[in-house]
């Protein structure tokens, strides 16, 4: 079986013929050179399945689904990340790893000093899904569209959050609950302190301090996710 895996957002069953697009035909058949009769999987949050390749037509690949490989039957822990855009390299990583890691929800914010105020989200999605291929995930996370800081505080209430916060003392995580959580992220200069105060007023904040270093917003994104994702597997 090959290790190649493809997301196929639409329904995959055993006996179904169906195609590739342009860009994941082009990927097989000239980038990794498969041929007629040659297997990779597919997979969408439903499970993951074995395919093979049946006709190439015009560099457009066609393919049966052989069998099923995995279910997704046990959901893991649903982890938000909230965040204030930043450049488009540091955010491509951040998003990147933030995949590879187990967060099933992005949330772009406005903040005061939120200095990208747009995100492309074609591009974004795009490296949403090739970390979920390579990360062997079968739930690709979304992608929300972006929102103010204080309505993302309105409708988030009672929301379990871990706020990265350079200001606290607190250096401790315990993560018992199977409740979904999120992680709020501050920008390129932190939260103003306006901002903080209304924050920290949330009655489920958790805010921890993850190192003496004022770091990169895409640093401590990447931090604090593998200390959360550490801790429930603890």
């Amino acid at each position: 079986m090959s290790n190649i895996r493809l997301f196929f957002p639409e329904s995959l069953s055993i006996n179904l013929t169906s195609k590739l697009d342009k860009s994941q035909s082009h990927y097989l058949s000239k980038v990794m050179r498969m041929s007629i009769g040659q297997n990779f999987s597919l997979f969408n949050q439903s499970g993951e399945w074995e395919a093979k390749i049946t006709k190439i037509i015009k560099g457009v690949v066609e393919f049966s689904i052989r069998k099923k490989i995995r279910s997704n039957l046990n959901e893991k822990k649903e982890i938000c990340l909230a965040f204030a855009p930043i450049k488009l390299n540091y955010l491509n990583l951040m998003v990147q790893k933030a995949t590879e890691l187990g967060v099933t929800r992005f949330i772009p914010i406005l903040t005061d000093r939120t200095i990208v105020r747009k995100i492309n989200e074609k591009r974004v999605n795009k490296i949403i899904v090739e970390a979920s291929e390579q990360s062997n995930r079968l739930k690709v996370p979304q992608l929300e569209e972006i929102v103010k800081l204080d309505d993302f505080l309105k409708f988030n209430q009672k929301t379990n959050i871990i706020f990265g916060d350079l200001n606290t003392n607190n250096k401790k995580l315990n993560i018992k609950s199977t409740e979904p959580l999120c992680i709020l992220i501050g920008p390129e200069g932190d939260f103003t302190t306006q901002e903080r105060e209304k924050i920290l007023k949330l009655k489920n904040i958790i805010p921890l301090k993850i190192n003496e270093n004022i770091l990169r917003s895409e640093t401590a994104a990447i931090s604090i996710i593998s200390i959360v994702t550490f801790n429930l597997l603890s």
